[in-house]
Protein backbone atom coordinates (compact mmCIF):
# COMPACT_ATOMS: atom_id res chain seq x y z
CA UNK A 1 0.00 0.00 0.00
CA UNK A 2 2.93 2.52 0.90
CA UNK A 3 4.09 1.73 -2.98
CA UNK A 4 0.73 3.50 -4.63
CA UNK A 5 0.66 6.88 -1.99
CA UNK A 6 2.80 8.69 -3.80
CA UNK A 7 0.58 7.50 -7.24
CA UNK A 8 -2.40 8.69 -5.25
CA UNK A 9 -1.22 12.41 -4.65
CA UNK A 10 0.12 12.69 -7.93
CA UNK A 11 -3.42 11.78 -8.87
CA UNK A 12 -5.45 14.42 -6.72
CA UNK A 13 -2.96 17.32 -7.37
CA UNK A 14 -4.55 17.38 -10.87
CA UNK A 15 -7.96 17.18 -10.19
CA UNK A 16 -7.53 19.51 -7.69
CA UNK A 17 -6.65 22.15 -9.63
CA UNK A 18 -8.81 21.42 -12.55
CA UNK A 19 -11.60 22.01 -9.73
CA UNK A 20 -9.93 25.29 -9.06
CA UNK A 21 -9.92 26.70 -12.36
CA UNK A 22 -13.67 25.60 -13.16
CA UNK A 23 -14.21 27.43 -9.97
CA UNK A 24 -12.53 30.56 -10.28
CA UNK A 25 -13.76 30.40 -14.13
CA UNK A 26 -17.32 29.45 -13.63
CA UNK A 27 -17.75 31.15 -10.54
CA UNK A 28 -16.15 34.09 -10.81
CA UNK A 29 -14.90 35.17 -13.85
CA UNK A 30 -18.18 34.11 -15.82
CA UNK A 31 -20.09 36.03 -13.36
CA UNK A 32 -18.14 39.15 -13.53
CA UNK A 33 -18.25 39.06 -17.27
CA UNK A 34 -21.97 38.80 -17.12
CA UNK A 35 -22.47 41.72 -14.89
CA UNK A 36 -19.87 43.86 -16.74
CA UNK A 37 -21.65 43.04 -19.85
CA UNK A 38 -25.21 43.85 -18.64
CA UNK A 39 -23.83 47.06 -16.91
CA UNK A 40 -22.69 47.83 -20.46
CA UNK A 41 -25.87 46.81 -22.35
CA UNK A 42 -29.00 47.49 -19.92
CA UNK A 43 -27.18 50.25 -17.22
CA UNK A 44 -30.55 50.96 -15.71
CA UNK A 45 -32.61 47.51 -15.33
CA UNK A 46 -29.14 45.95 -14.62
CA UNK A 47 -29.10 47.62 -11.56
CA UNK A 48 -32.44 47.57 -10.46
CA UNK A 49 -34.48 50.12 -12.66
CA UNK A 50 -34.18 52.67 -9.10
CA UNK A 51 -36.23 55.37 -8.83
CA UNK A 52 -34.19 58.45 -6.54
CA UNK A 53 -35.09 61.80 -5.29
CA UNK A 54 -31.54 62.71 -4.98
CA UNK A 55 -29.45 60.53 -3.38
CA UNK A 56 -32.25 58.50 -1.36
CA UNK A 57 -33.38 55.65 -3.17
CA UNK A 58 -37.48 55.26 -3.27
CA UNK A 59 -38.21 52.10 -4.87
CA UNK A 60 -38.00 50.55 -8.17
CA UNK A 61 -39.48 51.11 -11.55
CA UNK A 62 -39.56 46.70 -11.97
CA UNK A 63 -42.20 46.63 -8.61
CA UNK A 64 -45.37 47.60 -7.57
CA UNK A 65 -45.46 49.04 -4.21
CA UNK A 66 -48.66 50.29 -1.88
CA UNK A 67 -49.82 53.68 -1.98
CA UNK A 68 -52.09 54.58 0.51
CA UNK A 69 -54.47 57.17 0.52
CA UNK A 70 -56.98 58.53 -2.00
CA UNK A 71 -54.31 60.72 -3.37
CA UNK A 72 -52.12 58.41 -5.03
CA UNK A 73 -53.43 55.76 -8.12
CA UNK A 74 -53.53 52.66 -6.77
CA UNK A 75 -51.59 49.60 -8.76
CA UNK A 76 -52.99 46.05 -8.91
CA UNK A 77 -53.40 43.70 -5.55
CA UNK A 78 -50.81 41.98 -4.31
CA UNK A 79 -50.96 38.46 -3.23
CA UNK A 80 -47.01 39.30 -1.43
CA UNK A 81 -48.09 42.24 0.21
CA UNK A 82 -45.75 44.15 -2.31
CA UNK A 83 -42.83 42.12 -0.65
CA UNK A 84 -40.21 40.72 -3.01
CA UNK A 85 -39.36 38.23 -0.44
CA UNK A 86 -42.41 36.69 -0.54
CA UNK A 87 -43.61 36.95 -4.13
CA UNK A 88 -46.38 35.12 -5.44
CA UNK A 89 -49.89 34.94 -6.45
CA UNK A 90 -52.78 33.50 -4.26
CA UNK A 91 -52.61 30.04 -6.83
CA UNK A 92 -56.52 30.15 -6.48
CA UNK A 93 -58.59 29.13 -9.69
CA UNK A 94 -60.92 31.65 -11.45
CA UNK A 95 -63.69 28.87 -10.18
CA UNK A 96 -62.32 29.11 -6.55
CA UNK A 97 -64.99 30.30 -3.99
CA UNK A 98 -62.46 32.56 -1.60
CA UNK A 99 -61.58 33.67 -5.08
CA UNK A 100 -64.92 34.88 -6.43
CA UNK A 101 -65.94 36.40 -3.09
CA UNK A 102 -62.66 38.64 -2.72
CA UNK A 103 -62.99 39.68 -6.55
CA UNK A 104 -67.01 40.71 -5.75
CA UNK A 105 -65.66 42.22 -2.79
CA UNK A 106 -62.67 44.07 -4.62
CA UNK A 107 -65.20 45.28 -7.47
CA UNK A 108 -67.83 46.96 -4.70
CA UNK A 109 -64.72 48.91 -3.14
CA UNK A 110 -63.03 50.15 -6.46
CA UNK A 111 -66.46 50.97 -7.38
CA UNK A 112 -67.28 52.56 -4.19
CA UNK A 113 -64.42 54.36 -4.27
CA UNK A 114 -64.31 55.79 -8.18
CA UNK A 115 -67.77 56.42 -7.86
CA UNK A 116 -68.32 53.99 -11.19
CA UNK A 117 -70.47 51.17 -11.65
CA UNK A 118 -69.21 47.56 -10.68
CA UNK A 119 -69.30 46.73 -14.25
CA UNK A 120 -66.67 49.59 -15.10
CA UNK A 121 -64.32 48.32 -12.85
CA UNK A 122 -61.20 47.14 -14.97
CA UNK A 123 -60.00 43.58 -13.86
CA UNK A 124 -56.50 44.27 -13.10
CA UNK A 125 -57.48 46.93 -9.85
CA UNK A 126 -59.11 43.39 -8.62
CA UNK A 127 -57.26 40.38 -9.48
CA UNK A 128 -53.32 40.00 -8.63
CA UNK A 129 -50.81 39.46 -10.68
CA UNK A 130 -48.65 36.42 -10.98
CA UNK A 131 -45.60 37.40 -8.94
CA UNK A 132 -48.17 39.57 -6.78
CA UNK A 133 -44.91 42.67 -7.58
CA UNK A 134 -46.78 43.91 -11.02
CA UNK A 135 -45.64 47.69 -11.63
CA UNK A 136 -48.20 47.92 -14.02
CA UNK A 137 -52.16 48.85 -14.48
CA UNK A 138 -53.70 49.04 -17.89
CA UNK A 139 -54.50 52.29 -19.36
CA UNK A 140 -58.85 51.94 -18.31
CA UNK A 141 -57.74 51.38 -14.62
CA UNK A 142 -55.84 54.31 -14.72
CA UNK A 143 -58.28 56.50 -16.57
CA UNK A 144 -60.75 55.32 -13.65
CA UNK A 145 -58.46 56.84 -11.02
CA UNK A 146 -58.16 59.93 -12.56
CA UNK A 147 -61.15 62.22 -11.56
CA UNK A 148 -60.95 60.90 -7.44
CA UNK A 149 -56.97 61.31 -7.22
CA UNK A 150 -57.50 64.86 -9.11
CA UNK A 151 -60.20 66.19 -6.61
CA UNK A 152 -58.15 64.48 -3.74
CA UNK A 153 -54.97 67.09 -4.93
CA UNK A 154 -56.95 70.00 -6.02
CA UNK A 155 -55.62 69.86 -9.80
CA UNK A 156 -57.21 69.63 -12.86
CA UNK A 157 -58.32 66.92 -14.56
CA UNK A 158 -56.64 67.65 -17.39
CA UNK A 159 -53.64 67.93 -15.36
CA UNK A 160 -53.57 64.80 -14.23
CA UNK A 161 -55.19 63.32 -17.51
CA UNK A 162 -52.28 64.34 -19.18
CA UNK A 163 -50.19 62.29 -17.31
CA UNK A 164 -51.47 59.17 -17.73
CA UNK A 165 -51.05 59.84 -21.26
CA UNK A 166 -47.56 60.64 -20.73
CA UNK A 167 -47.04 57.81 -18.40
CA UNK A 168 -48.91 54.91 -20.86
CA UNK A 169 -46.46 52.89 -22.45
CA UNK A 170 -47.47 50.76 -25.49
CA UNK A 171 -46.98 47.47 -26.66
CA UNK A 172 -43.22 45.99 -26.21
CA UNK A 173 -41.65 46.33 -29.24
CA UNK A 174 -44.54 47.39 -30.81
CA UNK A 175 -46.37 43.77 -30.81
CA UNK A 176 -45.91 41.61 -27.35
CA UNK A 177 -48.31 42.32 -24.68
CA UNK A 178 -50.63 45.35 -24.05
CA UNK A 179 -50.25 49.11 -23.15
CA UNK A 180 -49.44 49.84 -19.57
CA UNK A 181 -49.04 52.70 -17.39
CA UNK A 182 -46.27 51.96 -14.32
CA UNK A 183 -48.33 52.96 -11.25
CA UNK A 184 -44.53 54.05 -9.04
CA UNK A 185 -43.76 56.57 -12.19
CA UNK A 186 -46.86 57.85 -12.60
CA UNK A 187 -47.07 58.48 -8.92
CA UNK A 188 -44.10 60.54 -8.34
CA UNK A 189 -44.90 62.77 -11.09
CA UNK A 190 -47.95 63.20 -9.47
CA UNK A 191 -46.37 64.35 -6.78
CA UNK A 192 -43.82 66.73 -8.66
CA UNK A 193 -47.20 68.22 -10.30
CA UNK A 194 -48.38 68.81 -7.06
CA UNK A 195 -45.85 70.50 -5.77
CA UNK A 196 -45.74 72.99 -8.79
Amino acid sequence: MSSKLPQDRAAWRPALVLSLIALLVTGLLYSLAGTGLARVAFPDPSTGSLLRRGDTVIGSSLLAQPFTGDQWFQPRPSAAKYDPMSAAGSNQARSNPDAIKRVDEAIAQVAAREGVPPSQVPSDLVTQSGGGLDPDISPAAARIQIARVARVRGLPVETVAALVQAHTTGKQFGVFGQPRVNVVALNLALEDASRR
